[in-house]
């Protein structure tokens, strides 16, 4: 069996400028940030990455920064999931030609389609990628539909060239039915930083991750020490992150990763209406547990 994507792969936020526009120099920064840290893959334009407003041309340009500046070190997986599967089509070919390892598609959102609908459009976005590899995302809290485990195998045996799942349902009993029926080529990734290890346990490849952002080495370790089957040391990591894994999430991702990027001299606190910047008593408080945990100083 191969597995094609491995290990921890950081959901990385999109750095703006004062005037909206992509800071290309801080996206350069992050990735050395992450290449430098042993992080074995990059998502551009994933939630994390604000992608909702982003345009394609702007998702593109962030990705193509980001495959010359990986340069084959890492893999670079764009998200190319629209509601809309023509625009999706599009995006995964955009994604394609400018030099990515792979697409991460997303549930279609507000549509609601039936089953019938939801592999047309999944095999749909495989044929126009042709032989670069799919990332399933499903993440009903985002999307308010969740793809059952029965119809990602599905999904999989229709399509070769769609090799994993970015679980993000929360649901552990389907996660765990995917793990067991999956095809040969096809392997699940946990989509929340704090199921990766009890995931990994039980047969995932790794994680799509938030925490990464700033923490790509203490948490690329954990999940590391988890695949090697050296679950004391995942855990003493696991342990150690858990406050903040818990604090990523006390306002609307990305807001409070890109916070503490900020903290750390990474990026500005830039964002997109409708996100706004951290309430200050919220930001004091992600900075304590940062301080805490040892990422800050």
């Amino acid at each position: 069996m191969k597995t094609h994507f491995k290990g921890t792969f950081t959901a990385l936020v999109t750095p703006f400028a004062s005037d909206g526009s992509i800071d290309g120099a801080a996206l350069a920064a992050l990735m050395d940030f992450q290449i430098a840290s042993g992080i074995e893959g990059i998502v551009i334009g994933g939630s994390t990455g604000e992608a909702a407003t982003m345009s394609l041309e702007e998702k593109i340009s962030a990705a193509q920064i980001a495959v010359e500046r990986s340069a084959g070190r890492v893999k670079i997986i764009v998200g190319t999931g629209t509601n809309d599967t023509r625009t999706s089509v599009k995006h995964t070919r955009a994604a394609k030609t400018a030099g990515a390892d792979g697409a991460l598609v997303v549930t279609p959102y507000y549509n609601k389609p039936t089953e019938t609908g939801l592999r047309a459009h999944f095999r749909a976005i495989s044929d126009a990628a042709e032989d670069m590899p799919i990332i399933l995302y499903n993440v009903p809290s985002r999307t308010a539909q969740n793809v059952g485990a029965a119809l990602q195998i599905l999904v999989a045996e229709d399509c070769p060239n769609v090799v994993a799942t970015k679980e993000a349902s929360g649901n552990m009993e389907q996660i765990m039915e995917i793990i067991r029926d999956a095809p040969p080529h096809f392997s699940v990734l946990a989509g929340d930083d704090s199921a990766a290890l009890p995931l990994i346990a039980c047969g995932a490849v790794g994680v799509v991750s938030v925490i990464s952002n700033y923490a790509p080495k203490v948490f690329g370790d954990c999940v590391r020490a988890a695949l090697a089957a050296d679950f004391a040391e995942s855990r003493r990591l696991h342990y150690r992150l858990f406050p903040l894994m818990k604090a990523n999430f006390i306002e609307t991702n990305p807001i409070p990763v890109k916070t503490a990027l900020s903290l750390m001299g990474y990026c500005e606190e830039n964002y997109r209406l409708p996100l706004a910047p951290m309430q200050p008593a919220n930001k004091s408080f992600l900075a304590e547990v940062l301080r805490n945990c040892g990422i800050l100083n």
